[in-house]
């Protein structure tokens, strides 16, 4: 069985957040982690490696630094990493990424491929529907449980208050919440292993099946007019009263100014 899983590298927003002038992430200039969803993927992965053999492949796609999530996870206990990298694919929304993704993926053997719900820097939850789309697979996303039976998996969808349990047949893609697991931590002899292990680099030139209108920030339909950082709040505003008729006569009067209601 042969298993793919999709990570990105995106920012750790506790290290703050920079902005290029043309209103995209400047990842060079920020500390970086692993998208949590992302991972739990990836030691979703692992556990099926373990019980049943797999082999698990990981691929990114970012700036040759990104190659450091590649060996995390190799350092988990991935087998291979591929990294897609290529000026021409900079500043790719949602669309262009899933599109650069998805004409890597054709260059690879695969039954099953999971990513994670949504990046932390995005939040979207886009582009694995849209490799789904891309590769005209079957898509089950949202999981908190996957279970492979034969030539099938099966899955916990969560929906709302409640989960549904869906059946589908390999190849398919699978989308990962972080509340799936709990990633297992690197070894040291698989940090080791990682740090000499060989990552596989491709280019625009590697990808199957696409076109160049559909990459990079060229060909993103998603045009960014303005980011900034998160907004810091205003202190707000205490009182005290002396009975609960009166705090609620406060309240109300405030919501009334302020139009709320």
């Amino acid at each position: 069985m042969k298993i793919v899983v999709c990570v990105k590298q995106v920012p750790d927003t506790k290290g703050g957040v920079k902005f290029k002038p043309d209103g995209t992430l400047d990842r060079a200039a920020m500390l970086t982690i692993m998208n949590p969803d992302d991972k739990a993927g990836l030691e979703a992965a692992l556990r099926i490696k373990d019980e049943t053999g797999a082999e698990v492949t990981v691929v990114t796609m970012g700036l040759p630094k990104a190659e450091e999530v590649l060996r995390e996870a190799m350092a988990m206990g991935a087998d291979k990493g591929i990294l897609v990298t290529d000026r021409v694919l900079g500043g790719a929304d949602t669309w262009a990424t899933s599109t650069t993704i998805a004409g890597a993926l054709r260059n690879i053997d695969y039954d099953l491929i999971i990513t994670g719900r949504q990046a932390i820097d995005g939040d979207t939850a886009q582009v694995g529907p849209q490799i789904a789309e891309h590769l005209d697979l079957p898509l089950i996303s949202y999981a908190q449980d996957i279970k492979v039976e034969g030539d099938s998996v099966i899955v916990q969808r969560q929906y709302d208050d409640r989960y549904h349990v869906l059946r589908a047949k390999m190849p398919c893609v699978i989308t990962a919440l972080s509340e799936l697991n709990e990633p297992r931590y690197m070894t040291p002899g698989g940090i080791s292993d990682a740090y000499d292990a060989e990552i596989t680099t491709w280019g625009r030139k590697d990808l199957k099946d696409v076109d160049d209108s559909n990459l990079g920030l060229a060909g993103s339909p998603t045009q960014i007019a303005k980011a900034s950082d998160k907004v810091r709040k205003g202190k707000g505003v205490m009182m005290t009263a002396e009975t609960a008729e009166e705090g609620v006569e406060y309240i109300m009067d405030k919501l009334l100014t302020k139009h709320v209601i």
